[in-house]
Formats: structure tokens, C-alpha cells, sequence
């Protein structure tokens, strides 16, 4: 399995008990840098990776598929952890391995382990108090929303639905005993309460 693991914004203190967890009990972990591998440091010793900062997709879409090719054999019968700073899920170099690891080597499974982003790692040092609506972005066409205290989501998807989203998930009370996700629009339910996400893309 391989695991991509959220560091936080780089105070060593601000790692979740899941990570340092998954850092001890891994087989290997990988980094994408030494700021990365800093943090590490104290659970495992981690390999860096070279994923480069570039915008030519060629150059990049090699450099994922020989980091890919690399991790898939030890990722198939071992925990194999991917590091990095903030949140693997959010503007994230483990989203682009992830999404080459399951076009080329759908037999490995992939998960992760959230770390705190630098949305919230923000909003923490400047004293900032969102308590509504907020747009996060880095420049690019928004592809994807998502919707808290989604008490109707059926409502919800239909109104995204015209405005050109096509895919939805379903989530309530995540991380807890009674944790709901669904990903088959026709089984998202009519209501929803405080604690249900909508998550809308648009899948091309």
C-alpha cells in the first residue's frame, strides 16, 4: 500500500499522532524534498524524490511515471509512505503520483493521511476568522467545490449539476463510528445534516 502522508506546514509538533504512526510502521518512505525529510527525520529515514517545479507536463508526466514505476513493486506487499509538507490532498505533488500509480498500476492501493494544510496553517498565524463562505485558489479554472453543512444535497447537486459539474460525493460525521461516504449520485440521500459535504468536480 502506499500512503501519502501529510507533514503539516513544518513545525515538527504540529505532525498528527496517524502520521507519526505510519512514519514508524513503514516499510520505506519517500520524500519530495529536504524540508520533507527534516521532519521525518526523527520516525524514519526517508529517500528523496526529484520531482522538479516546472510547468512543461511532458517533462513532469515522465518524471511521475519514473517515480510511479519505482514505488509500485514496494508498494504491493508493503506499507510505503510518501511524506510531504501540508495536505496530500490540496495542490499536492502525492495527487499527481497518486492519479499515474492508478492508471498504470491499479493493483496497488493508495490512500492518505491528512495533515493540516496551509489554508488553515494560514489562517492560524494571521489570527484570520472565516465564518462563511471562502475561494481558494492558485490561478488555475476551478474544477471542484465543495459544500459544508450540506442539509439537502440532492438540491445542492442539482445546482451544480448546471453549472457543469458531473461527479459527486456524498460524506457525513467523517473520521467517526458513524462515518458516511457515497459516491453514486443516485444514492445521495434527499437530506443531510451539519456535519454532510457535498463534493462536486467536473470530470472531463
Amino acid at each position: 500500500m502506499l500512503v501519502g502522508v501529510g507533514l503539516g506546514p513544518g513545525d515538527p509538533e504540529l505532525l498528527t499522532l496517524k502520521a507519526v504512526e505510519s512514519l514508524k510502521n513503514a516499510y520505506k518512505v519517500y520524500v519530495p524534498g529536504r524540508m520533507a525529510a527534516d521532519l521525518v527525520a526523527p520516525y524514519a529515514e526517508a529517500e528523496i524524490l526529484e520531482f522538479p517545479m516546472l510547468t512543461d507536463y511532458d517533462v513532469l508526466n515522465a518524471v511521475w511515471k519514473k517515480n510511479a514505476d519505482m514505488l509500485a513493486e514496494e508498494s504491493k506487499d508493503n506499507l510505503v509512505v510518501f511524506g510531504l509538507i501540508g495536505d496530500p490532498n490540496f495542490f499536492s505533488t502525492f495527487t499527481h503520483l497518486k492519479r499515474v500509480m492508478k492508471k498504470f498500476y491499479p493493483d496497488v492501493e493508495t490512500a492518505t493521511i491528512p495533515g493540516i494544510s496551509s489554508i488553515t496553517s494560514f489562517a492560524a498565524q494571521t489570527g484570520a476568522e472565516v465564518d462563511s463562505s471562502f475561494e481558494v485558489s492558485d490561478g488555475s479554472d476551478s474544477k471542484y467545490r465543495i459544500r459544508l453543512k450540506a442539509s439537502k444535497p440532492v438540491e445542492i447537486i442539482e445546482s451544480y449539476e448546471k453549472e457543469g459539474f458531473n461527479k459527486f460525493t456524498f460524506c457525513e460525521r467523517l473520521f467517526s463510528d458513524r462515518e458516511v461516504i457515497i459516491t453514486e449520485r443516485e444514492n445521495i440521500p434527499e437530506k443531510g445534516n451539519y456535519f454532510s459535504i457535498v463534493f462536486a468536480e467536473k470530470e472531463e
